[in-house]
């Protein structure tokens, strides 16, 4: 029996698709397939997303994505400690899932980046949380088993995972070993919860 898992984020700089890319990783080392889908930017001038077709990069989510999948992590960069406007903008135009439950029961989770320590990633990531528990979605985070949760300097928390960015001029956007390994064991978690679940165990 065949389980999908929706890796869906917005990403500015490169650095939550890394985290995306990571966490895709841990998904496909289960027995789960990854879909990565991002968000359009929103226009300044008006509510309107722009671009209604991606010139390169990842393919923009669909309603449609989220009906099919079996679970969902859901991941932004910080914008004064919430989630990116675009991203915002498109779970605004779910209610017609909520409507049906349509998401109901599924595990869930979160990833962050950040350009300062204190950048505000966990409360970026508890606000994601919110429209998923309202969808009634199961949400999951990082377990302390995982030991570099315990030691990480870089990013890394208890409410998903994340990414210390400190952009610089021309910077390609690299994950530290504890950051990258978090993300592929939250990847792993949210594919094996959705198997479980799926298989009946």
């Amino acid at each position: 029996m065949s389980v999908s898992i929706l890796v869906l984020y917005y990403s500015r700089n490169g650095a939550t698709k890394a985290l995306a890319q990571a966490i895709a990783a841990g998904i496909e080392s289960t027995e789960a397939e990854a879909v990565i889908r991002t968000v359009p930017a929103v226009s300044a001038n008006s509510e309107q997303s722009i671009h209604a077709i991606p010139a390169d990069g990842d393919i923009y989510c669909e309603l449609d994505d989220l009906r099919e999948c079996d679970g969902l992590l859901l991941g932004s960069p910080t914008r004064f400690g919430n989630m990116a406007a675009p991203l915002k903008y498109f779970l605004d135009s779910t209610s017609e899932l909520w409507l049906k439950g349509t998401l109901q029961d599924k595990p869930a989770a979160v990833f962050t980046s950040t350009g300062s320590m204190h950048g505000g990633q966990e409360t970026t990531l508890t606000s994601m949380m919110l429209p998923l528990l309202h969808h009634g979605m199961m949400i999951l985070g990082i377990p302390y088993t995982e030991g570099e949760l315990m030691t990480t300097q870089t990013g890394g928390t208890p409410y998903g995972a994340s990414h210390l960015a400190q952009h610089k001029a021309n910077k390609v956007a690299q994950l530290s070993d504890d950051e990258y390994n978090l993300a592929l064991s939250l990847g792993k978690r949210v594919a094996n919860t959705a198997l479980a679940l799926k298989n009946g165990r």
